[in-house]
């Protein structure tokens, strides 16, 4: 019987990508079941019981608590993995106890320590992110809410406040930003350059930047608003004030805007702001109609497009290798394991607009929800919650998509699985080498494994590097997320076609 164990730090806050590498790091250690370090909010111990990782001992914790957990095949091994993630969450207490340097502690003691600060990061559990993004609008910064869990009506009121102060708050649940050159939370390394990007979604900013900086240009600053910032209850408030930012910075010309389709009502209000601005805009909205924009502004269906329509150069194609169609008789379907919920979307619409019917566990408009089991084409964001309760996000930890992989190894049924590799600031140090390693154990070049890589050359992981790991393992990458989706549909043609 499995050993479970919980342990309680009070008080103790850490940022959520820290817990979450801790996790990952500590679920790796022999005879370890599970493993996660997370704040103890009720909605965080939720998905410790869910998981089985909760005792009693991790019940009662409070919201501001730090609670360790972990179950493994037997006691004396919980105990190594439970002294193990305490040795990784003290370290960086023990490093400050032994520098000069004290971290502030609040809010006020960092603007004490920086009186020339101007934005202020937030990634403290939901329930009190709002109440630092108050005070940090009232001291007049600028706010980037990295927290979830955050109320909508909670944004709305934050972002009202912003925009009558003329500041601007990213998020909540804002996993990227690049501001004049300075990587935030999931970013990519790129150059300086006059691409304006804003983005209701962290995985398509950095999917566009990337592709930007691949063809040789640079952005000047990349926001995001946050995935709910274009809904009916927020109005696209902080959309308006990038758009407005972005309008009088004389290093941006071009400005991208990047969403799911947002209301019809939000639609006319930045449509509004659009025609206002004296800069061009290219306007993705993934998996939506065509819309009536104004004459300054062109409507694109792709991230790629957008790319491709600021620059007007198509991707390198050079390191993409062969697409081959294996013999898997009877096989038909495409199978898409994502790690960005953005690239899943764009997916869809690929697909959609090849007249395939699509499923998805977070489906775009034209296709259906997915419910398991379920035959036909399949598009999976690995990023929902389902596969990520008391786990690291896929980005962070490559081994979440390692059940799912295998899984469509053993359906006789897919033809073809389609996966992203996101690198980048946060992201894990090199995922093609975990997903090269688990195919030489498990894959015997069938089904055919396309993939796509965001990211660049400045990143720490190397574009070339993982692209050429992911070669050598068998696995044809196209240039684009788009260009994987296409060459999918390819391989099932080229299989009609034999």
């Amino acid at each position: 019987m499995s050993a479970r164990l919980n342990s309680v730090k009070r008080g103790l806050f850490l940022d959520s990508v820290i817990l979450m590498q801790i996790s990952r790091t500590i679920s790796k250690l022999e005879n370890v079941e599970d493993a996660a370090v997370m704040m103890g909010t009720p909605a965080n111990q939720e998905i410790l019981n869910n998981s089985n990782l909760l005792t009693d001992d991790g019940k009662i914790a409070k919201g501001g608590d730090l609670i360790i957990a972990v179950r493994a095949s037997d006691e004396p091994s919980a105990h190594l993995a439970l002294n193990q993630a305490t040795s990784l969450i003290e370290r960086p207490v023990i490093l400050k106890e032994q520098s000069s340097d004290v971290l502030p502690a609040t809010l006020r003691a960092a603007l004490d320590d920086n009186p020339n600060a101007n934005l202020a990061l937030i990634s403290v559990p939901g329930e009190f992110a709002a109440a630092e993004a108050w005070k940090a609008l009232r001291a007049g910064l600028d706010v980037m809410i990295f927290s979830d869990n955050v109320s909508i009506e909670a944004e709305a009121q934050l972002k009202q406040e912003a925009r009558k102060s003329n500041r601007i708050v990213m998020g909540p649940d804002c996993g990227t930003a690049i501001l004049a050159g300075v990587p935030l939370a999931f970013a990519n390394e790129v150059p300086a350059g006059n691409i304006g990007i804003i983005g209701a979604s962290g995985t398509g900013i950095q999917e566009v930047v990337c592709l930007i900086a691949r063809a040789g240009f640079g952005i000047s600053h990349a926001i995001g608003v946050g995935g709910r910032d274009l809904s009916d209850p927020v109005g696209g408030l902080s959309t308006l004030t990038a758009i407005e930012l972005l309008d009088s910075d004389p290093a941006t010309e071009h400005i991208v805007l990047i969403s799911k389709p947002p209301s019809e009502r939000v639609v006319k209000v930045i449509t509004k702001a659009i025609n206002r601005s004296r800069k061009f805009f290219t306007v993705c909205f993934l998996g939506s109609a065509d819309y009536v924009l104004p004459n300054n502004a062109v409507s694109v269906k792709t991230l790629k497009a957008a790319a491709v329509n600021v620059t007007k150069i198509q991707p390198d194609t050079s390191s993409a290798g062969d697409l081959v169609s294996t013999g898997r008789a009877g096989a038909k379907w495409i199978r898409g394991l994502y790690s960005g919920g953005s690239l899943s979307s764009e997916a869809q619409v690929i697909l959609i607009s090849h007249g395939l019917k699509v499923a998805s566990n977070s489906p775009i408009v034209g296709a259906d929800l997915y419910v398991e089991p379920s035959a036909g084409h399949v598009i999976i964001d690995l990023g929902d919650d389902k596969y990520t309760v008391g786990r690291p996000h896929p980005m962070i930890e490559p081994a979440v998509r390692d059940q799912p992989l295998l899984d469509a190894f053993q359906d006789p049924s897919v033809k073809v699985i389609l996966l992203d590799l996101v690198l980048g600031y946060g992201s894990s140090l090199d995922p093609a080498d975990h997903i090269a390693s688990l195919l030489q154990q498990n894959w015997n070049n069938d089904p055919t494994i396309i993939a796509s890589v965001t990211g660049t050359e400045y990143d720490p992981q190397v574009f070339s590097r993982q692209v050429d790991i992911l070669h050598a393992a068998g696995v044809y990458v196209a240039p684009s997320n788009a260009d994987a989706a296409e060459a999918a549909v390819k391989l099932l043609s080229m299989q009609y076609d034999s």
